[in-house]
């Protein structure tokens, strides 16, 4: 049976702000696990490209607002899973950049029960008027163009979503540097379900 994950990432700026996707991510991104793969833009190297379409065929790309050298990718899509229709877009055409009331305005004008967005390079994840709403971040922790406090570094992230009927399960992946410099994966976890809202948990 196909694999019912889903990848979401973006933002990665291969090789101007980042080197590569971190080797614990690509450890963890095998191919075969993964059904689709939805890019929120700045995939802004053909190898990385490669490499995505190695883990899954069905590689869905948004416009990120540095992808020049891909003028005919959408602004936005909508793909189906479930009973959930879950939409897409890199962000840099919402105004304020990651603004809730706007957001909520371009999933109601989406018509999707999920949005998912970029930009910011900051995971988020919320409900808002039984939408749910996520920012997958960096998946190479690539510093963006927003403010960052002092000592605040971009943290590499991801998302998989798992979705069952009118359920998704997200998955996210983070990788951190301890005291003692060593990286690890951390993985959380949060529940969404349609008309009820979210769960949240920590694995």
């Amino acid at each position: 049976m196909a694999s019912r994950l889903v990848l979401v990432l973006g933002d990665l700026f291969i090789p101007d702000r980042a080197p590569d996707i971190p080797a614990k991510f690509k450890k963890l991104l095998a191919p075969g696990k993964i059904g689709q793969i939805l890019c929120l833009g700045n995939l802004t190297d053909s190898t990385t490209y490669d490499f995505l379409r190695g883990i899954a065929p069905d590689l869905q790309i948004v416009k990120g607002d540095f992808d020049v050298e891909a003028p005919n990718l959408p602004p936005s899509k909508v793909v189906n899973h479930g009973s959930l229709r879950i939409g897409f877009t890199h962000g840099h055409t919402i105004i304020p950049p990651g603004d809730g009331d706007a957001l909520l305005i371009t999933a109601r004008h989406m018509d999707v029960d999920v949005l998912l967005w970029g930009g910011t390079h900051r995971f988020e994840a919320y409900e808002l008027e039984g939408k749910f709403f996520v920012n997958p971040g960096s998946a190479t922790g690539a510093i963006g163009t927003s403010w960052w406090g002092d000592g605040e570094d971009p943290v590499p992230s991801f998302c998989l979503m798992d979705v069952q009927g009118d359920v998704l399960m997200l998955y996210i992946y983070t990788l951190k540097i301890d005291a003692n410099g060593v990286e690890n994966v951390n993985v959380e976890k949060i529940s969404y379900r349609k008309d009820t809202g979210l769960t949240p948990s920590v694995s």
